[in-house]
C-alpha cells in the first residue's frame, strides 16, 4: 500500500509520544522521514520554525503541523479511514 504524503517526523530518542507516533505509522503502512532533534541542530531550529515550541513529537504532513501524537489529526491529514 503506501502514501503519497510527504511526512517528517522530529523526535528525540526518549521519547514515548514519538514511538507510538512511529508505531501508528507502522499499522497505517505510512512512510515518513525521522529526524532527531536531540543531535541535529538543523532539524531542531527547522522544528522550532515549524511550530514555535520545542516540544516533541513534532509531525509535518504536507506542510500541515501536528504537535504530539494526536491520533485524530493524524488520521484526517493522512486520508485515513478509521
Amino acid at each position: 500500500m503506501g502514501n503519497a504524503h510527504h511526512v517528517i517526523i522530529y523526535t528525540t530518542p526518549a521519547c514515548v509520544y514519538c514511538k507510538k507516533t512511529k508505531e501508528f505509522f507502522g499499522r497505517h503502512s505510512i512512510s515518513y522521514e525521522e529526524r532527531d532533534v536531540a543531535t541535529d541542530q538543523r532539524a531542531r531550529a527547522e522544528m522550532v520554525q515549524k511550530s514555535e515550541q520545542l516540544g516533541v513529537p513534532v509531525i509535518d504532513v504536507d506542510g500541515a503541523i501536528i504537535i504530539g501524537f494526536d491520533q485524530k489529526n493524524l488520521e484526517t491529514a493522512l486520508g485515513l479511514k478509521v
